[in-house]
Order: C-alpha cells, then structure tokens, then sequence
C-alpha cells in the first residue's frame, strides 16, 4: 500500500492479554476513520475500535503481538498509517456524485 500520512502513538494500555493503542491521526487520513473500518499502522491492518475527532484506538491480541512489533510501541512515537482502500473509493464515488 501507499502511506497516507505519520500518525504520533497518543498512549498505550494493557487490558488483560490485549494492549489499546491510541493514535493522533495525520488530516490526510481523517475522514476515512470510521469504527470497526480497517487502518493500516506500519503495514499491519487492524481494526478501529474506537474514533474520537482524529483520535482512533486499536485492539492488538495477542496473536498481533506476537508476530509485530506494534506491541512495543509507546507515548510519542510515530508511525506511517495508510487509509482504507474502500473507504478512500467510497468518499471518492460519494464527490463525484455531488458534483455536476
């Protein structure tokens, strides 16, 4: 995929074997955040559990943690986030149709 933008990891929290990230997300890939619509952080597609302006959350179990490095993420740290490729055609298709 194409990175849409760098996001800034907002925190980070364990909740039982999953841990919550919450991340800033760049203007660029804002209007595509949608809850339980897809948003890839470093080339790993998750789920977005919860969306707050440009604010989103995401679960990582423990098989994600496993196998990324997402795990070791902290306050402050940045990472590469790419939109939704539907979401992007849908928002597309949506314009084309407002426009005459």
């Amino acid at each position: 995929g194409h990175v849409d933008g760098v996001a800034k990891v907002e925190w980070a929290r364990k909740q039982g074997d999953t841990l919550v990230l919450r991340f800033s997300a760049p203007p660029t890939v804002e209007p595509y955040l949608v809850k339980k619509g897809s948003i890839a952080i470093d080339g790993t597609s998750l789920t977005i559990n919860h969306v707050d302006g440009s604010s989103i959350e995401v679960c990582l179990i423990p098989h994600t943690l496993a196998v990324t490095l997402l795990g070791e993420l902290r306050a402050g740290d940045r990472v590469n986030m790419e939109a939704d490729m539907i979401a992007k055609q849908v928002a597309r298709l949506v314009e084309r149709i407002r426009v005459p």
